[in-house]
């Protein structure tokens, strides 16, 4: 049985997290880290799962943390797991990090955008950016897995088929997608209470979120050249889920069932990537609460231009369901142990 022990496990990550590998036969929880509700039961701080998961939570401990787990999954910000990262792996834990002080290969471009020194440049060599349909092989025997973020999950598996056969004008892209609220964590800020949200629909971080440069990165290297693209991100009134419409100019006249094709071969042993039928779109209904991701391709022909459609769980494929894939690589599992469940739906 692997040890897994979680990190910032309080947050709607952690939760999630938590109702996975709860059910997971292959792992056990350890232990829930959580500062604001140290000493307090889980089932206390989320009663859905009384009589289910009823463990106390710790409070951050480095030492704790690094000697009783085989893997740690960290669902805290930036910058808070470097206290404990380097003597985790020390103690020959492995990590799975939700913040984004691992995603980046050049550490002057993670310090830009995120307004801070990185504290362990030096790990950056160890650390395997965390998209299983990219870097599967790589991720089996990582020390550090750098879970994506959402918005550039959703974002780099919906053009990646375009720019690995170097369909369009990689001077084109832009990208406009829509998170649900849960995708700002637990957070009391003003601008994510009820009345700030419902029935409004808004642009944010217009021109200068950070994701940008994450996308940026990993797009460029599946088109071996450099990629900057327009990201717009947008808050929808919905607790979960994610869409990313995506534009492109092609650089040659193709029909959309010849792209469709496209995609499916490259996605074809991917268990948890749907390719839609032509005419289908995906919803983020289809998606919420699953670990599956959803795309659909259309091509306006007055412009010549592809537009994709991808759609996810920004909990579930988004962070947690992805991690849980991620932590099933590492360990030589099935990769859909604990994952196999539907979108919601309703």
């Amino acid at each position: 049985m692997i040890k897994v022990g979680i990190v910032g496990a309080t947050g709607y990550v952690g939760c999630e997290i938590v109702r996975i590998l709860n059910k997971h036969s292959k792992v056990g929880i350890s232990y829930v880290i959580s500062q604001s509700f140290e000493g307090k039961k889980y089932s206390e701080i989320y009663p859905n799962l009384k009589n289910i998961f009823d463990m106390e939570c710790s409070g951050l401990n480095a030492e704790y943390i690094c000697r009783n787990a085989d893997i740690i999954i960290n669902c805290l910000p930036h910058g808070i797991s470097s206290s404990y990262i380097p003597m985790a792996l020390e103690n020959n834990a492995r990590i799975i990090d939700h913040g984004g002080d691992y995603r980046y290969k050049n550490v002057e471009i993670y310090e830009k955008w995120y307004g801070t020194k990185h504290q362990h440049p030096e790990l950056l060599s160890l650390a395997v950016y965390g998209l299983p349909e990219l870097y599967r092989d790589k991720i089996k025997t990582a020390k550090i897995v750098a879970n994506p973020g959402c918005y550039p999950t959703c974002s780099i598996l919906g053009i990646a088929p375009l720019l690995k056969q170097s369909i369009i004008d990689t001077e084109s892209i832009i990208i406009d997608a829509v998170s649900g609220v849960s995708g700002a964590g637990r957070n009391t800020e003003l601008a994510y209470q009820f009345c700030e949200c419902t029935e409004n629909f808004k642009a944010y971080k217009v021109a200068g979120h950070r994701h940008t440069s994450e996308i940026e990165q990993e797009l460029s290297l599946l088109a071996g050249q450099e990629i900057s693209i327009t990201f717009t991100p947008h808050l929808a009134p919905m607790k979960r889920g994610m869409l990313a419409t995506i534009y492109a100019t092609l650089k040659h006249n193709i029909e959309v069932n010849d792209l469709i094709n496209i995609y499916k071969q490259f996605y074809k042993n991917e268990k948890f990537i749907r390719i839609c039928e032509e005419g289908r779109i995906p919803e983020t209904k289809f998606t919420a609460g699953s670990n599956y991701i959803d795309i659909g391709i259309a091509v306006d022909k007055r412009k010549n231009r592809v537009i994709v459609l991808s759609s996810l769980d920004n909990l579930g494929k988004g962070a947690a369901g992805q991690a849980v894939q991620n932590l099933n690589i590492m360990c030589g599992f099935d990769e859909s142990e604990g994952l196999e469940a539907p979108g919601l739906y309703l």
